[in-house]
């Protein structure tokens, strides 16, 4: 089947035709491109269909190379309290929430951020427990390293003073030694043991739910990091294979194995690559540190707004090592969360032990970096995951995290990128919206939407055109799908995104918060069009 979109314009970001009127298309790839008068006049008697564009600008198909769709999705299952900014919303949401379940029904939820409550901190064990006294609460973080538990959950992990705790986790305590609520890290895990798996059909009902959203805001490709949530390495596969190969929902996807499922990966024959151009096994995932909000990101010199705290140390060296080790072993490459520049320096230190994969590497968040390890990332075997969004979220706070003098280093793309260092674009959603044009504002405006400042540390500002390629062209260097995908080529899968708005002819880049998408389009076809 040939088809032709007409009557746009259309950023290929590819230097021989930076910009053209028409694509066509045939079988899911482009086969040619142009002015629209020379590409109706060659093609239309041999095409099938012919779309106008009515003038609306569209670049390749956007990816978001990380994100955990699993964790999305329980925004249609668990409770979400994602921008709340009040203690006492947030409570009031809990006992609403509450009274929706049965009596004993495990409590869970996401999003909360107590950065964002202006009425105090964090609440206390004892006002959980009287939001939900009848309900095991578990409710993790925005960021997925801290959660609040109540006491009821506490009980059914039969906690003591004495209890072992996960290395790398924390049961915070009180003065007098009793748990405040409070839960970070691997500690996570004890409880997580406690709550009962939930059922395929109901994870595969709000991935489908996931994934129409997720078209819905001119996303063609994720990198979703999902076993831990979704039943392990097979049910994970599965869901996606029904989903998006089965049902053709018009998405890709390249996932990412938690290292845990690294002997499940050998025993299934599954490895980088594995699949085909809609769902793909990608790398194997590691976590080497924490992250800022709770202190838990791993640096190199204490956190300015806590002396003597340097972090969290998620695997020790030797630990790592062999992860890596078996992972050469399968010819898999990694994707680590570092975010401190210990934890990166950490990673590095073991990875320049072995030859580099088939695949490239991929060092996910790299928030805080220095110049010794912009020269060490300066590989070409090497990628850097970043999410520019973070930024939004994270100033003006993490400045007193990490202090004035490691600013400079601190969310360093444009530095990045100067030295020849690939970068994907990402929201790491649910811990950021998934709308990648947030993401792109960021990185272009280094600000919020609606400050009205000229930007935290505007040396570190993206063009519009570098910002985008995070999200096409470098994206695709992430998985070694630059051949495929990225750019509006020849051969390539044709995945377009259409925009209301052309962002290359924007006088202001706020403009982009009110972008909104026309058509989402997968291998030729339009899996989403604006009502």
């Amino acid at each position: 089947m040939i088809k032709i979109y007409t009557n746009g314009v259309i950023h290929t970001f590819q230097s021989s035709q930076p910009v053209v009127e028409a694509v066509v298309i045939k079988d899911g790839r482009f086969i040619d491109m142009g002015p629209a008068e020379q590409m109706l006049s060659f093609w239309s008697s041999k095409s099938d269909a012919i779309i106008d564009l009515s003038g609306k600008a569209s670049t390749p198909g956007l990816t978001d190379t990380h994100l955990h769709l699993s964790m999305q999705a329980m925004k249609f299952i668990d409770l979400d309290v994602t921008g709340v900014t009040k203690k006492e919303v947030f409570l009031n949401k809990i006992k609403q929430h509450a009274d929706t379940l049965d009596k004993g029904e495990w409590l869970l939820g996401a999003g909360w951020d107590e950065n964002l409550f202006t009425d105090g901190g964090l609440p206390t064990k004892e006002e959980l427990d009287a939001a939900a006294p009848h309900h095991p609460l578990f409710l993790t973080r925005i960021c997925e390293h801290a959660a609040v538990v109540n006491s009821r959950a506490l009980e059914e992990i039969n906690y003591s003073s004495t209890l072992a705790i996960p290395e790398s986790g924390e049961i915070v305590t009180d003065a007098n030694g009793e748990p405040t609520g409070l839960i970070l890290e691997s500690a996570a895990a004890l409880f997580k043991a406690k709550i009962p798996d939930k059922s395929y059909q109901t994870w595969k009902k709000a991935l489908r739910k996931t994934i129409s959203t997720v078209s819905g805001y001119g996303v063609t490709s994720v990198h979703s990091n999902d076993p831990a949530y979704l039943g392990g390495l097979q049910q994970t596969y599965q869901l996606y294979q029904e989903l998006l190969n089965e049902e053709k929902m018009g998405l890709r996807a390249n996932l990412l194995i938690d290292y845990p499922f690294l002997e499940d990966l050998h025993a299934a024959g599954m490895y980088t690559g594995y699949g085909n151009n809609m769902l793909q096994i990608g790398a194997v995932k590691i976590f080497a540190d924490g992250a800022f909000g709770r202190r838990t990101a791993l640096l190199k010199e204490a956190y300015s707004d806590q002396p003597g705290q340097f972090g969290e140390v998620m695997l020790s060296q030797d630990a790592l090592y062999s992860i890596v080790k078996r992972t050469r072993e399968m010819g898999m490459p990694v994707a680590v969360h570092t975010i401190g520049d210990q934890a990166l320096e950490n990673v590095l230190d073991i990875l320049d032990q072995f030859p580099a994969s088939a695949y490239r590497d991929r060092l996910i968040h790299a928030q805080v970096i220095n110049p010794d390890l912009v020269k060490r990332l300066a590989t070409l075997d090497r990628i850097v995951d970043i999410q520019p969004r973070f930024l939004a979220s994270d100033y003006p706070w993490v400045t007193e995290r990490l202090g004035e003098a490691r600013m400079p280093y601190a969310y360093a793309w444009k530095t990045l990128l100067d030295h020849g260092i690939i970068c994907g674009g990402g929201s790491d959603a649910p811990v950021e919206p998934l709308n990648p044009l947030l993401g792109i504002h960021a990185a272009v405006t280094r600000k919020a939407p609606g400050e009205t400042h000229s930007g935290w540390y505007p040396e570190q500002k993206l063009s519009m055109h570098e910002a985008f390629y995070l999200f096409t062209k470098y994206a695709a260097y992430t998985t070694n799908e630059e051949k495929l995908k990225g750019t509006i080529s020849r051969g390539k899968l044709a995945d377009m995104t259409v925009y209301s708005a052309d962002p290359f002819q924007m006088k202001d880049a706020d403009e982009l918060v009110d972008t909104s998408i026309e058509m989402t389009i997968v291998d030729g076809e339009i899996v989403y069009r604006k009502g």
